[in-house]
């Protein structure tokens, strides 16, 4: 993507020489320094948040997959584009997409990984939509149902309890 622009946080950031370690390290695959947003720590959780109002598309890290940072990029409105991996902390990513019904942001491979990423950017309308879409999303999915996990998790400890009791050890 010829105007495309690479957001990079990471506490590490605030030192100049790892900017400039990764800066060469880009350099020396064809992407130029201004092309990169090389962000370090910030200490207030509005910067923090605020700064997905510069992001479009999050790319999900690999081969460990983000989570944190997963939700908080789908509930400021930035869709997450993932490769599913092949152990849990590959994996979590699409499990998250999955459960707001975003399975077709989950890649298969690499390819396809670059390939979604660059298919999304080169659709404005439907990263708009899906941009709106995402908060609704997430506050209608059994992420950010507590009732219902509780719900479970209760149901979980009684039939733990009632084995117990029952002298079922295993």
């Amino acid at each position: 993507m010829p105007n495309a622009r690479l957001v990079l946080k990471n506490s590490s950031l605030v030192d100049a020489g790892t900017q400039a370690r990764y800066r060469d390290l880009f350099a020396s695959h064809g992407v130029v320094a201004d092309r990169l947003d090389l962000v370090g720590y910030l200490p207030e959780r509005g910067g923090h948040l605020a700064l997905y109002n510069r992001i479009d598309i999050a790319l999900d890290t690999f081969p460990y997959n983000g989570t944190t940072t997963t939700c908080e990029a789908l509930w400021m409105g930035v869709p997450v584009v993932t490769w599913r991996g092949d152990r849990h902390a590959g994996r979590v990513g699409a499990s998250l997409l999955a459960a707001i019904g975003l399975d077709d942001l989950v890649a298969p491979s690499l390819e396809a990984y670059v390939a979604l990423a660059r298919d999304l950017a080169r659709e404005p309308a439907r990263l708009a939509a899906l941009s709106r879409s995402l908060r609704e999303r997430l506050e209608a999915s059994p992420l950010l149902d507590a009732r219902s996990l509780a719900r479970a998790l209760e149901a979980a400890y009684r039939e733990m309890w009632q084995r117990w009791c029952r002298g079922e050890r295993t």
